[in-house]
């Protein structure tokens, strides 16, 4: 459940979504398994493996949106036609045309589709109506969207918009290699990458690798500017910030999770503590990043 990675959008502040009504919608849509001619399907899914569709812990939201797929490379689809055309050429005595081809094709799926393994994945994401944040524990924005789209068809409304600050990551971060510290209660830690603005786009990355040393600062003579640095907030939480403005590779440190141990009554509140803490500094961390990155930017609703 404690995220790995940060795709952060921002919601109004005060948002009126209440837990009874998001575990309304997100009943009306809850998983299913692929049928056997789908090759993709996705619904919600409980966060904590019982009744509910919402976790619901000091006015936070934890909701889960399950997706399955089908492992059924185009490669094994484009092989089996292969050796179907030619049985039908055959009996026919020339080789099937374009139209034929597809309809070949089409008839080889729908055989192994029910056939073919199944893969299953669940996704995080922490609605935070009060604060006005939602996050979703994503690789990429694209995955995030994937999310958003369900809690689109799920919800009423869903007025999201990308968070944006007054000054980029890229800038601020170069700033803080610069200076060989970071503003506010970061701190730089030990990976990097570098990348040069010129068509030759030459990258250096550090990994494990102090970067108060001297190559650091002329490689950002050369013009190299950071497109990743590894940080850690108030000694409690760690990450990577990458140009642009997403958090990976989060982690919690020992000290968050031993006080969510302690929090935890019983091991079936364990998840309830998890959430609450990782909650809790997400919302301090979110707020903290923003602030040194120059603020917030006013942004359209997408």
């Amino acid at each position: 459940m404690w995220f790995k990675n940060l795709q952060i959008y921002r919601l109004p502040v005060n948002w009126g979504l209440t837990a009874d009504t998001l575990q309304e919608k997100l009943s009306a849509r809850p998983f299913q398994p692929c049928g056997s001619q789908d090759m993709a399907s996705r619904g919600w899914s409980s966060p904590t493996k019982d009744d509910r569709f919402v976790l619901a812990v000091g006015g936070h939201f934890l909701v889960a949106l399950a997706v399955e797929q089908k492992l059924l490379p185009s490669s094994v689809v484009n092989e089996v036609a292969a050796d179907k055309a030619e049985a039908i050429e055959a009996q026919q005595g020339f080789k099937p045309g374009r139209k034929q081809m597809k309809e070949i094709k089409e008839a080889v799926l729908q055989e192994l589709l029910p056939r073919a393994f199944t893969r299953r994945r669940k996704v995080f994401t922490w609605i935070d109506p009060v604060g006005g944040w939602l996050v979703i524990d994503a690789a990429s924005p694209a995955r995030a969207e994937e999310i958003l789209d369900a809690l689109r068809d799920s919800l009423d409304a869903l007025p999201v918009k990308m968070v944006k600050t007054q000054q980029s990551p890229v800038s601020v971060m170069t700033a803080w290699l610069a200076a060989n510290e970071a503003t506010g209660n970061f701190t730089i830690d030990l990976d990097c990458e570098l990348r040069a603005v010129t068509d030759e786009k030459a990258a250096v990355r550090y990994v494990r690798h102090a970067l108060d040393g001297q190559d650091i600062q002329d490689h950002l003579a050369a013009g190299k500017l950071p497109t990743r640095l590894a940080m850690t907030f108030d000694d409690r939480v760690s990450f990577i910030l990458t140009e642009k403005m997403e958090v990976k590779r989060v982690a919690f440190l020992d000290v968050i999770k031993e006080e969510a141990e302690k929090q935890a009554d019983a091991a079936d509140m364990q998840m309830e503590a998890d959430f609450a803490l990782m909650s809790g500094e997400l919302s301090r961390l979110i707020p903290a990043l923003i602030e040194v990155l120059g603020g917030e930017q006013p942004d359209g609703v997408i």
